[in-house]
């Protein structure tokens, strides 16, 4: 019973579920990255090189007796027919992959730095405006805060008082 419990103060905290919510988050972004990626970049890409796609680079190694580059087109092809692949479209792409998605996290970190820098600065706008009046420490009036004598009791204000 007291496991329960302990799990349920553990699951009920703020940070957990924050974190949660982050990885759900991350991955629906992860996927957005993705075809990003496959869906838009890389068929460019294909276009610049030739017309194939990237993970389909690759060169044979060792001996290539028997190998036909009209059968085999991928390296997946290839090893399968018991040919040593150099694959460095796969490498490539891996590459493209991991800078198109710290691009996008860098973008979406500037995008929400400066969000918050607005808010910070419509908050200080919203601060109150510098206070135009003291309390006499005699009387206890409200007086102008450059008063040097109070109007009610005519005492001499203290310079601390002023400050």
């Amino acid at each position: 019973m007291k496991f329960v419990k302990e799990f349920k103060e553990f699951i009920s905290k703020g940070n957990v579920v924050d974190m949660a919510v982050g990885v759900v988050v991350g991955g629906a972004f992860g996927k957005i990255v993705t075809s990003l990626v496959s869906d838009l970049i890389m068929p460019l890409v294909g276009l610049l090189t030739g017309g194939g796609s990237l993970k389909d680079m690759f060169v044979v190694l060792g001996d290539k007796t028997g190998f036909d580059p009209a059968t085999m087109t991928t390296p997946a092809l290839a090893t399968e027919a018991g040919f040593a692949t150099f694959n460095y479209g796969n490498f490539i792409q891996t590459i493209l992959d991991f800078v198109l998605i710290a691009l996008s996290i860098f973008v979406v970190i500037k995008v929400m730095a400066v969000m918050k820098t607005k808010l910070s600065k419509e908050k200080e706008e919203e601060e109150p405006a510098p206070a135009t009046t003291k309390k006499c420490p005699f009387c206890c009036s409200e007086i102008d805060i450059a008063a040097v004598k109070c109007p009610n009791c005519t005492s001499d204000i203290p310079e601390e008082a002023a400050e």
